[in-house]
């Protein structure tokens, strides 16, 4: 069976990307051609992609040798369409499901990677429900390949003491290596976004030191209250912060902002 483009594929079925539903698809082949293979090599890998829409970047991660493709979709308009993807593509397959509440790990057997244009309303609580299942298991996937809002990457990769260092930063590099991939033209979606996009790669860190409950708890206090003072922000959440901090050798005055990662490590440790 011949595909037609993704345009007229979506044209053909009379489907309109929904704005509720966070929906810019991707209907540059080009691009999600570009976004399969910073993924890296998919032979012999089970693929999880999150909300395909049209399956632009589906039938990139297929034509890139991946084993078996899955995708998780809410979006029961796209049934019909996604079923003549399925019938050009037997390894691929899809599970209607809210990605926020779906086991991703139960859907294929390791070694498994993400690869997805995330919608962006629910971009960063997904990431985070990986790097918990991350850091459980490291066989959980063997990287992710996410789409996000450029300003969501510059946070995850942002150094102590940028404006964009903060809580998601702290948690992604704790968990993960990321490497800012490239960034996306607006045209390339249909409707085109207000914002630049950006392609992110994760791959787990081979240790990881701490629990993911006390550093999640530790991290969210810290930058709850970024312009103050750590022993005034934290002081409520951790009565013993300043002993903590005096037996760490960080200053009292220290912001949030102004710690590594490690430090946190070593904060979330102590306390």
């Amino acid at each position: 069976m011949t595909l037609p483009s993704v345009f007229a594929h979506l044209r053909a079925h009379g489907i309109e990307p929904r704005k509720a539903l966070g929906q810019n698809f991707l209907t540059d082949l080009n691009i999600t051609h570009k976004i399969a293979r910073a993924a890296g090599d998919l032979t012999g890998h089970a693929i999880i992609e999150i909300g395909p829409g049209p399956g632009g970047l589906s039938r990139a991660i297929l034509d890139a040798g991946a084993s078996r493709l899955i995708a998780v979709e809410q979006d029961l308009r796209l049934k019909s369409l996604l079923d003549e993807i399925s019938c050009a593509y037997p390894k691929f397959s899809i599970y209607y499901a809210d990605a926020l509440s779906t086991d991703l790990t139960a859907l294929a057997p390791a070694p498994r990677r993400i690869i997805a244009n995330l919608p962006y309303h629910i971009a960063t609580p997904l990431l985070l429900n990986w790097l918990r299942q991350w850091h459980h298991d490291p066989t959980a996937f063997a990287s992710l390949t996410l789409m996000f809002q450029k300003e969501v990457v510059s946070r995850l990769i942002a150094a102590p003491r940028s404006k964009s260092y903060g809580r998601l930063s702290v948690m992604t590099q704790w968990i993960c290596e990321v490497q800012n991939c490239f960034d996306l033209p607006a045209h390339v979606f249909l409707p085109p976004p207000k914002v630049t996009s950006s392609v992110a790669h994760f791959s787990r860190r081979a240790e990881i030191h701490g629990r993911f409950d006390k550093m999640e708890h530790v991290v969210a206090a810290a930058f709850s209250q970024r312009r103050k003072t750590l022993k005034k922000s934290m002081k409520s959440a951790f009565p013993h912060i300043e002993s903590a901090l005096s037996g760490l050798e960080i200053p009292a005055t220290a912001r949030a902002e102004e710690l590594s990662v490690a430090q946190f490590v070593d904060l979330a440790r102590a306390l």
